[in-house]
């Protein structure tokens, strides 16, 4: 392709979107921006601050914190990888846990934490040729973009999707617990006022429910081909 564009991956945890985002991106040489790592990465950075936990959230605070916090994605020099780095620190290994899972979506509602995100999401996809997933990307950070595309499961199958790669990590967690968190943070992300979980008007719909990540991966490729050499 010579022209460059902006594809989104929306939709709801655990479908998948991180992975085939990355395998889109790097089929087409673009670069992938996992949107969700951003929110974990600031999660991770409340948790260790104190900040946020089950019991409390101190909003006050981390508007404080927000202008010496640096997200950024950098790639890393021991796995090749571009990756999300927190105040020049690669924290991949570190924002994958049910703990960070079970507090991102309360804090990702924050009308602050959100408006912060975008900025510099916008400043990472202003040269287009990027790959972005998340929950909004298609309707509020980029609603221009030229590809959009949502990812839904059911919610059992995302459950065990999550389950079985943090039950490697962690032998204690059950999978009811892995459930329980999908549940919850569905219903936190369709139904926060600002930037809810939603399809865009015209993002093409794709049920991962019985397809294997070639698969996915395929259909995308497929729709962006055809679109591309008939514009």
């Amino acid at each position: 392709m010579v022209d460059q564009f902006i594809i989104t991956i929306d939709g709801t945890s655990s479908t998948g979107k991180s992975t085939i985002a990355k395998r889109i991106a790097k089929k087409l040489g673009y670069i992938y921006i996992d949107s969700g790592a951003m929110y974990r990465a600031l999660t991770y950075y409340c948790i260790k601050k104190k900040i946020i936990s089950k019991s409390f959230f101190n909003k006050n605070v981390l508007i404080n914190h927000l202008p010496s916090i640096k997200i950024d994605f950098i790639k890393n020099p021991n796995s090749n990888n571009l990756e999300v780095n927190l105040n020049g620190e690669f924290i991949e290994s570190k924002i994958r846990t049910l703990e960070v899972s079970d507090l991102v979506s309360e804090l990702a509602k924050f009308d602050d934490v959100r408006k912060y995100m975008v900025e510099i999401q916008h400043s990472l996809g202003n040269k287009k040729g990027v790959v972005m997933d998340g929950r909004d990307i298609g309707t509020v950070v980029f609603p221009n973009a030229e590809y959009k595309f949502f990812l839904e499961a059911s919610s059992k199958l995302r459950a065990k999707r999550r389950y079985d790669e943090l039950v490697i990590k962690n032998k204690e967690i059950s999978f009811n617990e892995v459930f329980e968190n999908i549940i919850s943070r569905d219903k936190l992300d369709t139904n926060r006022s600002n930037s809810p979980l939603r399809k865009a008007s015209d993002a093409i719909l794709i049920d991962t429910e019985n397809l294997n990540l070639d698969q996915v991966e395929s259909k995308i490729m497929d729709y962006i081909n055809f679109s591309n050499s008939n514009s």
